[in-house]
């Protein structure tokens, strides 16, 4: 049980513990993106750590305000990565969020927009709908829309979900991934692929791309058709139930499988993933097997790498700015292989990006319930981008592939880094961007 003063409920509250854990020493303050664009202590990691302490004590009120200071997190864990006393800020965001959503009410507009993009995202059949609706506004209406103005009076959330629409192709919206590639060659491993929601929407290719990379590389490759959502987006925005719920489910579909590795290409969902042992922890049907699953699961890069390369490579001659998705660099701590994986490539020139610990401002679902903090670290990690004067961008997470492309100009193409590797092991070109009606072709002033 929780002392009696505390603003939390007794279902895994924050633990006391991990916040002591916190020095105050401040080496967090410059790598956190809320931080660094308000300057504000309690928009910051020690900050809100402080407001745990105070909310454990029952000094704070379980208000809007203080569910604000947590809102304005990105959740991108910049923190725990430079953190020199360990402090795990990712437990204590985790916890803190379920929290928020069962004890604090949210504004009528604000659940409604949150319940719009749970009963979207995690569902591929209603995002192909959506997606149609999509690819006919950026071809018939965005066009007139934008000359009349009229895209800049949507609010703030509505903008930022319109300009997020990706560039698709209406046949890549139905592409379905075979259920069985076998390996080529001499096989080495056997991985189940997660296919994520958006991502078989919208980055079909890219789950494409995986699949030919890993059996070029000696991987037979198992698709379960009935896979569902992992509960990134949910467990991440602190819908709790949701998400277990999902995560249960994706267990009882790839967990059965006779697989050495459980294969993400989303870092976001790799993440999740890997938290599931945690996440579980408490359901006796399911902490066992959770935790067998967590132990299966792999980013893509991760496994090449363990693996080691086989399959020939092509030249690619590009200079290439990687950059580190936030849930793979620091949430799962995967860093050294994405640059390895694609530095196994002849002639192609890659280079890190100034900030590259900042987040893009995706975040999950951040981009659209944020709009505006998130428009500027788009921005600023674009301007960061294009000082490097690269031909291709690079970067593991589909929200942080749509966050990009959005302020990135059209002449500068942003690719999933397995798309690379299969262009090279294929010996074919890396595709040009696609663009839409109307797309970006703005370069920021201070690049």
């Amino acid at each position: 049980m929780v002392d009696v003063t505390s603003i939390f409920d007794d279902h895994h509250p924050p633990s006391a513990d991990l916040a002591s854990d916190c020095v105050h020493c401040g080496f967090c303050l410059p790598k956190c993106p809320t931080y660094s664009l308000w300057g504000q202590e309690m928009d910051s990691p020690r900050g809100r750590i402080h407001l745990i302490k105070a909310g454990l004590a029952g000094e704070v009120e379980m208000d809007e305000t203080f569910a604000g200071h947590f809102d304005s997190c990105l959740g991108c864990m910049s923190c725990v990565t430079a953190c020199p006393s360990g402090v795990q800020y990712d437990q204590l965001l985790e916890s803190v969020r379920p929290q928020i959503e069962r004890l604090q009410p949210r504004t009528g507009t604000d659940r409604l927009f949150r319940a719009m993009i749970f009963a979207l995202f995690p569902h591929p059949a209603r995002l192909r709908v959506a997606a149609l609706a999509g690819l006919a506004h950026q071809r018939l209406s965005r066009p007139l829309l934008r000359r009349l103005g009229l895209l800049d009076r949507l609010p703030a959330r509505l903008r930022a979900l319109e300009a997020l629409l990706p560039p698709v192709r209406a046949g890549a919206l139905f592409r379905r991934a075979p259920e069985f590639t076998p390996a080529q060659g001499e096989r080495r491993a056997s991985v189940a692929l997660l296919t994520g929601c958006a991502q078989r929407v919208f980055f079909s290719d890219v789950n494409a791309a995986t699949i030919r990379v890993l059996s070029a590389e000696g991987c037979d490759v198992h698709v379960p058709t009935n896979q569902r959502c992992c509960g990134a987006l949910s467990m991440h925005a602190g819908r709790e139930n949701e998400g277990l719920a999902r995560a249960r489910e994706l267990i009882d579909t790839l967990g059965t499988l006779d697989v050495d590795h459980i294969v993400t290409n989303v870092a976001g969902c790799g993440s999740n993933l890997k938290e599931y042992a945690t996440a579980l922890r408490d359901d006796p049907d399911y902490a066992e097997r959770a935790e067998a699953f967590s132990a299966r699961a792999r980013d893509v890069s991760e496994l090449l790498a363990e693996l080691g390369p086989a399959a020939p490579r092509h030249p690619v001659r590009a200079r290439v700015a990687y950059h580190d998705a936030c849930h793979l660099a620091h949430a799962q701590q995967v860093r050294r292989q994405p640059r390895e994986m694609l530095r196994t490539i002849p002639e192609l020139d890659v280079v890190d990006i100034a900030e590259w610990d900042m987040c893009c401002g995706s975040a999950g679902i951040y981009n659209l319930v944020q709009p505006e903090p998130a428009d500027e670290l788009g921005r600023r990690k674009v301007d960061n981008i294009l000082r490097t004067d690269p031909d291709l961008v690079a970067t593991g997470n589909a929200g942080c592939l749509l966050q990009i492309r959005r302020h990135l100009p059209d002449r500068i193409a942003i690719h999933h880094p397995i798309s690379i590797l299969d262009a090279s092991i294929r010996g074919v070109e890396p595709e040009l961007p696609v663009t839409a009606a109307g797309g970006n072709d703005h370069v920021h002033a201070n690049s």
